[in-house]
């Protein structure tokens, strides 16, 4: 039997080769939990290899003149920019995301991030300081790479991710390898290409697939400099401490239960629909999604109302229809651990179901064998229930009634993560205020959700280390070189004749 897509090989040194173990695992639709590819797994042999080439193309590529390396960027953009809705297809099929939000977000944004750093450099971002410290004597500060760095990625968004990680990476002057994770492999090969037809030497970036094995091979090679992990919190403090161990750069972004404050001055119906927003977009599947909903107790009838009425609008179905705008989730494991939730919150921990539940959606016959679930409201939620305290990772609300928006702000800090957080309230004045308070890195407005490549963003506690994007993105993909010359011709010593 003939799969859509053909088989996904390695890539490296500028080109794609077949994986040395012989083994294969393959990439299912979500949709309809049927095969799209299969892919081959990487041998530590392999890896070995696509290191080399990694530290091969290093010495090229971080001596290239910054504005030489923007232009190839900028071509890399270009060239993800005309090919985006052939890529945002592969990307739907493999994620289970809306053709909708894969054709206007996932390329796009990961495009804007490569065009930003490569405006960045080109504009002289990467030039040091210098400073005179007296008239025979200064200091000057070089911005140097670091090396071979890894990228492991993450299966929510996963082109966007991949762009976010070898952008700054690339444009910094490093050479990566990466690895793709193992539910959504299919972007890798293809954005392997789109960088070599670019003009990226030979060996700059390279992608190895496999699991949780490979990718633990792979961030522990002592030739690695960087590991960029994007997953859920117990996988990235492992390879966090695996990476101070052997002092590697590492940059964690992890998962989060993120709080949104409605203020009790706020709009109605922007306080709806960024709940909803922070819940249901992407099938819930966002580390930033703003699932513990803190509601004034005197809103609760109105919200509610309100809230149940917008929900309609919520649309699984086939995936390439223009008016769908909610997919599966992604995998038959992760379908099983959000239905899971839903049945706890409803069995133990007694939460009230306002809509949705474990059963699956309506949806047409053909995907009826997906990993459908429908947008689930809990109300009248505590801070003790256990889908309240823990990450789903699925489109599940849970609203929590407060009596004033100090209490709220401490609930909604009472939590070891610290992704990102959100206020809604007329009152400027009160948002800078709550804001300043809510412990998250990432922090909305009257809005929730989106991360321009201008913003860095990374968590708080336990939800990450480091930023990824804007100008602070770059500096963790550099390490600081500073240089003092004395030009007096004498060496002052204290070690002189008496």
């Amino acid at each position: 039997m003939s799969l859509p897509y053909p088989t996904r090989q390695l890539y490296y040194n500028g080109q794609a080769h077949a994986a040395s173990s012989g083994k294969t695992f393959q990439t299912i639709n979500p949709a309809t939990a049927t095969p799209l590819a299969d892919i081959q797994i990487a041998a530590h042999a392999d890896i070995d290899t696509a290191i080399v080439a990694a530290d091969k193309a290093f010495p090229e590529w971080s001596n290239t003149p910054p504005i030489a390396r923007a232009r190839i960027l900028h071509k890399a953009a270009a060239l993800l920019r005309e090919r985006n809705d052939e890529i945002a297809k592969i990307e739907t099929l493999d994620s289970g995301k809306a053709f909708t939000e894969t054709s206007t977000v996932d390329v796009v944004t990961g495009a804007d991030v490569l065009e930003y750093y490569a405006n960045f450099i080109g504009g002289g971002g990467l030039n040091g300081e210098t400073t005179q410290l007296r008239e025979d004597a200064w200091v000057y500060t070089k911005k140097v790479p670091l090396g071979v760095c890894a990228g492991i990625g993450a299966w929510n968004y996963p082109i966007q991710i991949a762009l976010w990680k070898s952008a700054a990476c690339l444009a910094a002057g490093n050479t990566m390898v990466y690895k793709p994770s193992e539910y959504t492999p299919l972007h890798g090969q293809t954005l392997a290409e789109i960088y070599t037809e670019a003009g990226l030497p030979a060996g700059a970036f390279n992608v190895i697939n496999g699991a949780g094995d490979v990718g633990a091979y792979l961030t522990s090679h002592p030739t690695i400099a960087k590991v960029s992990f994007t997953g859920q919190v117990a996988t990235g403090m492992k390879v966090a401490g695996a990476a101070a161990g052997s002092m590697k750069y590492a940059t964690m972004e992890l998962g989060g239960k993120s709080p949104l404050v409605v203020c009790p001055d706020a709009d109605l119906e922007s306080a709806v629909d960024g709940a909803m927003m922070a819940n249901f977009y992407s099938t819930g599947q966002v580390c930033t999604n703003g699932t513990r909903v803190f509601v004034p107790r005197s809103m609760k009838a109105a919200f509610e109302k309100r809230l149940l009425e917008k929900i309609q609008h919520v649309r699984p179905g086939p995936l390439f229809d223009e008016a769908t705008n909610f997919g599966p989730l992604s995998s038959a494991i992760h379908y099983e651990k959000v239905v899971s939730y839903i049945r706890h919150g409803i069995e133990t921990d007694k939460a009230t179901l306002l809509c949705g539940g474990p059963e699956k959606p309506v949806v047409p016959k053909d995907l009826q064998a997906g990993f459908w679930v429908q947008p689930t409201v809990f109300t009248d939620c505590n801070d003790s229930m256990r889908i309240v305290k823990e990450e789903i990772f699925g489109p599940v609300m849970s609203i929590l009634y407060y009596d004033t928006v100090d209490e709220a702000v401490k609930r909604a800090n009472a939590t070891e993560l610290g992704l990102a957080a959100g206020v809604f309230t007329k009152d400027l004045n009160q948002a800078h205020r709550v804001i300043d308070q809510l412990q998250a890195g990432i922090t909305w407005v009257n809005t929730w959700g989106e991360s321009p490549a201008e913003m860095a963003v990374g968590g708080w506690k336990k939800s990450g280390l480091g930023v990824e994007n804007g100008r602070r993105g770059i500096e963790a993909w550099l390490q600081n070189k500073s240089t003092l010359v004395d030009m007096s011709g004498a060496v002052v010593s204290v070690f002189a004749k008496l």
